[in-house]
């Protein structure tokens, strides 16, 4: 790509991400008429999860409670929302009845989970790709269908191996990436509208391992979307720019639920899940 193509890309992307800012913060969305479904999957980040140290425990009764960024984008394009996203999935469990999550429907050494206890944004009895099926199958207006899933995969290697998925990384990534195109070739069966990766971010931007294994991640699940005629939304690039003021700390620059006892939780904060959303806004724009 030649110089004059890198700039009028970059002039395009710019104005893209703009228009897309300006519309997520701009008119209510009542005033917007419907304009089809939107189905989305994943895990604890989709779902809008907020830990227990930060979250008093009746909130959990309602999932109304947990607003993330597919309820941002949903609200502010029209879109009706079926949030089908439960904390702790891994792309196993997502497929598999019984399969090993990360607190979903069970736990290393539980069979509690999520949801065992707490209800989700949609109720259903079987698996996430199942009732993803069933939806696509009866809901022939879905316009958008949106995944983030993965990461508890990652960490139940790193809880569950010698050195804490040091050399078990690579088979974890390949289990992952082979789980996804299982989950996808399900969704394209029966879907052949806009399906968006919405990509994972790192804790700590300053942490060159960290951002590495990250980005190792991101690729990994990008190439694999790709290949099923997806596209992605980059969390990535959206917490790195937004966390520039804090010198690449998401944390302090306020995109992670701080904890009471100092530090920041996993989880995106309401301003981090507006840059997820902003993010999938300038996807679906440019896509």
């Amino acid at each position: 790509m030649g110089f004059r193509s890198r700039t009028f890309h970059r002039i395009l992307t710019g104005a893209a991400a703009i228009l897309a800012l300006a519309t997520l913060t701009t008119a209510p969305a009542e005033a917007r008429p419907a304009h089809g479904g939107y189905l989305a999957l994943g895990d604890s980040v989709a779902f809008g999860y907020r830990p227990g140290a930060v979250t008093p425990l009746p909130d959990y009764l309602n999932p109304a409670n947990f607003r993330g960024y597919a309820e941002k984008y949903a609200s502010l394009r029209g879109l009706r929302l079926a949030n089908a996203s439960c904390p702790g999935e891994t792309t196993a469990s997502m497929l598999t009845p019984g399969a090993q999550s990360n607190g979903c429907e069970n736990s290393l050494g539980s069979p509690a989970g999520y949801r065992t206890s707490f209800p989700l944004h949609v109720s259903y009895p079987g698996t996430q790709v199942e009732y993803a099926v069933q939806y696509l199958r009866t809901h022939p207006d879905t316009r958008l269908v949106t995944l983030t899933i993965g990461a508890n995969d990652m960490f139940l290697c790193q809880d569950t191996t010698p050195d804490h998925c040091t050399s078990s990384f690579p088979a974890a990534l390949d289990r992952v990436s082979r789980n996804l195109s299982a989950i996808l070739a399900a969704v394209r069966a029966h879907y052949r509208g806009d399906l968006a990766l919405v990509s994972y971010y790192s804790l700590d931007y300053r942490d060159q391992a960290q951002v590495t294994q990250v980005k190792a991640i991101d690729a990994a699940l990008t190439q694999v979307t790709r290949r099923f005629h997806g596209f992605v939304a980059d969390g990535f690039t959206a917490f790195r720019l937004a966390s520039l003021r804090a010198g690449g700390d998401p944390c302090a620059a306020g995109l992670l639920i701080p904890l009471p006892g100092g530090g920041c939780d996993v989880h995106p904060t309401a301003a981090g899940h507006r840059a997820l959303a902003t993010a999938l806004a300038v996807a679906v724009a440019l896509h």
